[in-house]
């Protein structure tokens, strides 16, 4: 397994929390009489609570931000706007406290072997890999492996892994769609910047052309990529941890890559020995 650590801090804002708590109603699409009855409130209060004549409790910021499905570091934002202190901390995935964690992944990437799989964080970060992704990385660009290895880069970058996707036009429309759905969701100007990054790289040869998917039905878009002359299918899945309480742990996401015909499979076998 290789690692890397990344951080980012969290940033107080000018904004106050109430204009604060009401752009996250609107982004989520919920009145302030439905805000309330899910927070045990009064429509009356939420309305104080946005237009600034009334300053919530700590517990509220934190009730509201909970019934409004708020990201761990922008509750904090929150409470900082609010004028209390963060209540959840962000540990560098190298501090000693986060052992039990790499330990954890560091098992799971290599149980998942030969099969791909990574760790990224918020902004696609790769913070470790297993040997299954150094295979389908051979070949890339140099510069495109020096740290911080970002996963949307090594895909969608010409010296990347895109000229060897078969179905690219459909893969990156497919990636560019998830990092849509993650801005409309959350504020985050660091995946903004890399988003509009790789959606101007310019397509591969052939980055036009739709592949066709053979003999076997997707079930879901796989990933068509060739390496060494034989094409590979792969079906993307992507997990979160669910009840995080630090930052850094909100922010991971543990992507693996399941071979989606038996063919993959054979070759991902028959490579590993």
């Amino acid at each position: 397994m290789t690692t890397a650590a990344a951080s980012s801090p969290v940033t107080a804002t000018s904004v106050g929390v109430g204009a604060l708590l009401r752009e996250w109603r609107d982004r989520r699409r919920i009145s302030q009489l439905e805000l309330a009855l899910r927070a045990d409130s009064s429509a009356r209060h939420i309305s104080f609570i946005e237009t600034g004549r009334s300053r919530p409790s700590q517990e509220m910021v934190l009730r509201l931000a909970e019934h409004l499905d708020v990201p761990v570091r922008e509750r904090n934002a929150l409470l900082i706007a609010a004028g209390y202190a963060p209540t959840f901390p962000e540990t560098p995935l190298g501090d000693p406290s986060m052992a039990a964690l790499r330990s954890g992944m560091e098992r799971l990437l290599t149980g998942y072997e030969p099969f791909p799989a990574l760790v990224v964080d918020g902004t696609y970060h790769v913070l470790a890999a297993n040997r299954g992704i150094t295979m389908l990385l051979e070949g890339v660009a140099p510069a495109l492996l020096q740290p911080p290895l970002n996963a949307m880069r090594l895909t969608m970058h010409p010296d990347g892994l895109a000229p060897r996707i078969r179905n690219y036009i459909e893969w990156r429309g497919h990636l560019l769609a998830q990092m849509e759905r993650q801005l409309a969701l959350m504020r985050s100007s660091p995946l903004r910047a890399l988003y509009d990054e790789v959606s101007t790289y310019p397509l591969p040869p052939n980055g036009h052309e739709k592949a066709a998917f053979g003999e076997h039905a997707p079930f879901a878009l796989p990933m068509m990529l060739e390496h060494d002359d034989t094409v590979l299918s792969f079906i993307s899945t992507i997990a979160t941890f669910n009840t995080p309480m630090d930052v850094t742990v909100s922010e991971l996401a543990v992507e693996t890559l399941l071979p989606a015909d038996p063919e993959t499979v054979a070759y991902l076998r028959g490579v590993s020995l």
